[in-house]
């Protein structure tokens, strides 16, 4: 383990002995203040040492001091008339040097003084009633860990000794970095041994905390990282930054990553963190590392189905979920209809999740936040790392470009499910397709200590076809541009630019004269500024703006070959301005009391080029019921909406491990999606508002309480939330979705309501670590109208297709030694409605299905355990690259779980039917090495 401060101020060890002996000669001492002669001198930008033997001829004063002191500071002064303490004071003003004046001698100290007199307190008399009364420095005493530990870094000062000042706190700032990489490390905490004083470094490695004069010890604590324990004196503001080294023998114990005591001391509920370093152990399906899938085993997020590409947070919609990587907007995070990630593990460095006490910054959706962050590219050497699995092969490169300064890191992969297909016996496999690869390029440069620019560029691309004769595609491209300013210590910026685009089009060959293409497009452009100022140690700002621009082509057709049947057809452009301002403030009231009060103020404007219907209220939208036709022109406002989002969040701590938390959040989102499916598909509609549709809100009330259990690396949360929703948009039984030039005659909107208690308990550190978390949750819409054609279930509240209320996840990891060790995790979830024949009739001589009210059944609870075991090559740090096996078995009860019932009708009679994702166990060997 390596650590080294590389910008301090001054580093010095006290002398107990040295410091005892200078008190008595200072306590036996007169000052000779009064009989000093006035001095006229200029230095012209000289040594400071030659400035001192200047002063010794101009006067009758003898200097001692230690040459090393000296060196390095140069002088560029004028004095008229000025005494000798005037002039010293002045020279040292920029060092670290004190002195004391002896008759003609002047003795120079290296950030110690000579008391005139002792403290108060020095025999082990009684601590002063009024500490800040008392201006002398008091006497330390050095404490030091067993012999033989490594961690354990020497004693340093921070700041210069002042007798005269009455300051009994400074703040510490600075930046930690990898110490191989030279990457920033996000998320270190460094806290007091006591942890009274905590922090967290930021997204780019800076921290700052507020320190009580003189000797502080303080820890460091990362996944992945070893611990640091740092003994410092601090007389004064100053800096400290640092170089960390990782610990590869820990690097996989723990999967969901929080910060210490972070769950305790932080006023936000319902955060998470997972490090992508930690999950390469999971037991995944076809030896894929996704985050995603490892973010469905935490209490509150849940998925409608085995392979659904969409989460459900805490009882919302797909829809409702903010995905971004690197600021930018993913609006199809997955491959091959939600089997694998499309998030490249090798390339990310975390994933932060708001469920609730959602920032202020984030806007445009009502349930969360996954919030995705590229790793920045290896300054110091080229390194990489790569795998390859049963279908998919992954591999990501860092690149140093300027070293210490600018890198790029680029990750690719790929499926070859293709090759593997075309070569089964079983016909109608040979003629399937499943391919997709997706591609990533960050690249970052530290410009100077101030400004540091980053960008992203990602694509990726799905094409499979599920029947013979159609073809489906999809993409996601993204380009986003960061740049970073730190004005001072206390007040830094960034600026975002960004772009997002995601499309699908459908190709049918099947009938010569029903051949077609359809396509879709939805593109996003944005720009948001974001300021962040520290005003002193109970408030710290943040504030912003950002403006979205949407632009949507809902859909076009065309013809494939001459005589195809179909005709072209394009429906109308749609765009909406989305800008938001915001601010919010972390406010410590007191010890026990932190305060994350934040409001953002969000407009929407629907834009023309566009027609809009006007219909009669209060009879059902269709032909009949227009009453007028709007058109507007290019860039003309259609209809505005906007409105207040509260994100208000507190914590009070009950002890030193234990705190209530409570919040209440307020969202809007504009953009909605229409599917007609379980779940999202590549086929859904992204559907903007406007004249005719409202936005969806939300407010959601949660209150938790967490505790640690040091001693044993234990952590307990236990959360309830209740989120109450408006205007969420449905469809009409029967609706036609695809190429509706009046689509808002096919949609409801309605309200919605869920609720839930959650459970984590984790197990952060050891040869077994874990996590187990439960949860019991409900979330229920009503779609009630006026007109009895537009109520769905008599207007009653029922419950969402992904109302599963009881889900359990358990995840477990044993290492045997350095370089075995087994993993499980353990899934059971209650089976989700749906909407079962309750009867039958007979119409036309054919019968006919009479079905239940909307999700009044259940299919089958689902349960599924897998288990792996990771094997790693040897640890030897020469070694040019390191390797490890991943082998594992998903789903090795071979539970053939029910994704869905569905019902025909064959040759006049209902048929049920089951359909299972993976109904076998499945096993899979990976390799992957690093370099």
């Amino acid at each position: 383990m390596k650590i080294k401060p590389t910008s301090i101020v001054v580093k010095h060890r006290i002398k107990r002995n040295l410091l005892v002996i200078f008190s008595l000669l200072g306590f036996i001492c007169f000052v000779q203040g009064q009989n000093e002669q006035a001095i006229t001198i200029t230095f012209d930008n000289i040594t400071l040492k030659e400035a001192l033997l200047r002063l010794e001829d101009k006067t009758n004063y003898l200097f001692y001091f230690e040459e090393a002191w000296l060196k390095d500071h140069r002088v560029a002064k004028n004095y008229e008339n000025k005494k000798i303490r005037a002039i010293l004071n002045g020279l040292f003003e920029e060092t670290s040097i004190n002195y004391f004046i002896k008759d003609d001698r002047i003795i120079l100290l290296n950030n110690t003084i000579v008391l005139e007199e002792l403290p108060k307190d020095f025999f082990g008399e009684e601590k002063l009633k009024e500490e800040s009364q008392d201006s002398s420095p008091p006497i330390f005493q050095e404490e030091f860990l067993p012999q033989g530990s490594d961690r354990k870094r020497g004693l340093i000062t921070i700041g210069k000794q002042n007798p005269n000042s009455r300051d009994r706190e400074f703040t510490l700032s600075g930046k930690v970095t990898n110490m191989n990489s030279n990457k920033p490390v996000q998320d270190l905490s460094i806290f007091t041994t006591n942890r009274e004083i905590y922090t967290t470094t930021d997204a780019n490695g800076f921290y700052s905390l507020k320190l009580p004069l003189g000797l502080n010890k303080l820890e460091t604590n990362l996944l992945g990282y070893e611990k640091v324990f740092q003994d410092l004196i601090i007389y004064g503001n100053g800096t400290l930054n640092l170089e960390i080294s990782e610990d590869v023998e820990v690097l996989d114990e723990v999967v969901v990553e929080s910060e210490k005591d972070a769950n305790v001391r932080d006023a936000v509920v319902g955060a998470s963190i997972i490090n992508v370093e930690g999950i390469k152990t999971i037991p995944l399906v076809l030896g894929e590392r996704d985050v995603l899938k490892v973010a469905l085993t935490l209490p509150g997020i849940k998925t409608a189905g085995e392979g659904s590409s969409g989460l459900n947070v805490r009882g919302g919609r797909a829809d409702q979920n903010l995905m971004l990587l690197d600021d930018v907007v993913i609006y199809n995070p997955t491959h091959f209809l939600g089997l694998f990630s499309a998030i490249n593990p090798f390339t990310t460095q975390s994933l932060e999740i708001y469920t609730a006490s959602i920032p202020a910054e984030y806007g445009g959706r009502l349930s969360s936040v996954f919030d995705i962050e590229t790793k920045t590219g290896n300054t110091e050497k080229i390194s990489g790392e790569g795998s390859i699995g049963p279908i998919t092969a992954n591999f990501a490169l860092e690149v140093p470009l300027i070293k210490e300064k600018a890198s790029v890191i680029a990750g690719v992969r790929a499926t070859y499910a293709d090759y593997v297909l075309k070569n089964l016996d079983e016909e109608s496999l040979k003629n399937s397709e499943a391919s997709f690869y997706d591609g990533i390029v960050k690249y970052s440069h530290d410009v100077n200590e101030n400004n540091t620019v980053q960008s992203t560029i990602y694509y990726s691309k799905d094409r499979f076809s599920i029947t013979s004769d159609s073809v489906f595609g999809y993409s996601n491209s993204l380009v986003s541009l960061k740049l970073n300013h730190k004005f001072s210590e206390k007040k830094r910026a960034s600026l975002i630019l960004a772009n997002s685009r995601y499309q699908y089009d459908i190709l049918y060959e099947a009938e010569a004269n029903n051949d077609f293409d359809f396509g879709y497009v939805l593109n996003e452009s944005l720009f948001k500024l974001n300021l962040y100022n520290t005003l002193s140690d109970t408030h710290k700002l943040s504030y912003g703006l950002s403006s979205k621009l949407y632009v949507t082509d809902p859909g076009t057709i065309k013809p494939i070959g001459p005589d195809s049947n179909i005709q072209n057809k394009k429906v109308d452009r749609e765009k909406g301005l989305e800008s938001a301002l915001y601010i919010s403030d972390l406010f410590e009231v007191n010890d026990k009391l932190l305060l994350d009060i934040g409001l953002r103020y969000s407009l929407y404007a629907g834009l023309g080029e566009a027609s809009q219907n006007v219909y009669v209220e209060g009879v059902p939208r269709n032909e009949t019921s227009i009453t007028e036709v709007r058109n507007y022109g290019n860039n003309e406002v259609i209809k505005t909406h906007g409105g207040f989002e509260y994100r208000v969040s507190g914590r009070y701590l009950l002890g030193r491990d234990l705190s209530l938390k409570a919040g209440f959040n307020r969202t809007l989102q504009y953009l909605h999606l229409l599917t007609t499916n379980t779940t999202m598909s590549p086929t859904d509609i992204w559907k903007l508002s406007d004249l005719n549709i409202k936005p969806q809100r939300a407010d959601q009330y949660s209150v938790g309480i967490f505790k640690n259990i040091v001693e044993n690396d234990l952590e307990f949360s236990l959360e309830g939330y209740y989120k109450k929703m408006d205007d969420l948009l449905d469809y009409k039984i029967g609706a036609q979705l695809i190429l509706n030039d009046a689509l808002e005659t096919e949609l409801l909107q309605g309200q919605g309501k869920a609720y839930g208690v959650e459970v984590l308990i984790k197990k952060t550190a050891g040869r077994f670590n874990g996590y187990l978390g439960y949860s019991y949750s409900r979330a229920f819409i009503k779609l009630n109208s006026a007109i009895p054609q537009e109520q769905v279930n008599s207007g009653d509240f029922f419950p969402a297709n992904y109302d599963k209320p009881h889900d359990l996840s358990l995840v477990g990891n044993f290492r045997f030694n350095k370089r075995i060790s087994a993993s499980a995790n353990f899934i059971y979830q209650t089976g989700r409605p749906i909407t079962y024949p309750v009867g039958k009739f007979v119409y036309a001589n054919e019968e006919q299905v009479l079905y239940s009210d909307r999700n009044q059944f259940r299919i089958p609870d689902y349960y599924r355990l897998d288990l792996g075991i990771n094997i790693e090559g040897n640890h030897k740090k020469n070694k040019i690259g390191h390797s490890f096996v991943n082998i594992s078995v998903y789903n090795i009860l071979g539970r053939n779980n029910p994704y869905s019932v569905f019902f025909v009708n064959e040759e006049g009679r209902i048929k049920a039917f089951k359909t299972s994702i993976f109904s076998i166990p499945v096993p899979t060997i990976t390799y992957n090495f690093k370099f």
